[in-house]
């Protein structure tokens, strides 16, 4: 079953693109961006770790694979704002066994988002849980839940999560709630291997 990518990720299908994506500075200004909205590379430095002008050699290359773009020019023209071109993005390790560099770079571009995020549960329990009101700190929290499903059944559970996702993702700025806020979801889909799939069922 393929993707329908309902939240109009951008896709990324290049191996190239995965490998210069895999990058910490790379990753992080894609996140500055989203969360902040437009920048110039001057303003994104202090929070990406490099200089302006390293800032704005990723910058360009992150716009060579459609992940950035230009934005609407700040109050001072000279001074190029970027913006992220999708709510998202996504790539998918090709199926084909053959393509050891297609399965090599999305193993690459996987793991360094993992790590990216590793600290973000603890760090988020740390710092913002204790913060909350009520009626938030009660929709928050993590499930961790073991099932079978074959490889089709758990491409279609993902399809049913962006479908109920996608009207909320996809809407415009102004038809939020007035009191809504910025919420994280992180989806680890993580099938187990081979070998552990003997002992007790479920």
């Amino acid at each position: 079953m393929e993707s329908s990518n309902r939240l109009g990720d951008v896709e990324i299908k290049d191996p190239q693109a995965m490998r210069a994506l895999a990058h910490p500075v790379r990753l992080a200004i894609l996140d500055r961006l989203r969360r902040h909205g437009p920048a110039t590379a001057t303003e994104l430095a202090p929070d990406v770790g490099a200089t302006p002008s390293v800032t704005s050699w990723h910058l360009r290359h992150l716009a060579s694979f459609g992940l950035v773009r230009d934005s609407e020019p700040g109050p001072d023209r000279r001074r190029r704002r970027w913006e992220t071109a999708a709510h998202g993005f996504r790539f998918e390790t090709p199926q084909d066994e053959a393509d050891e560099e297609g399965r090599s770079a999305a193993r690459l571009l996987s793991q360094q988002m993992f790590l990216r995020h590793a600290d973000l549960p603890s760090r988020w329990a740390a710092e913002v849980e204790p913060g909350l009101g009520p009626e938030w700190a009660g929709q928050a929290g993590l499930a961790s839940t073991r099932l079978v499903v074959s490889a089709e059944e758990l491409a279609a559970i993902e399809d049913g999560i962006e479908r109920v996702l996608a009207p909320y993702i996809t809407r415009d700025p102004d038809e939020r709630p007035a009191d809504g806020r910025f919420v994280q979801l992180l989806r680890y889909v993580l099938p187990e291997g081979a070998e552990e799939q003997t002992g007790e069922s479920l």
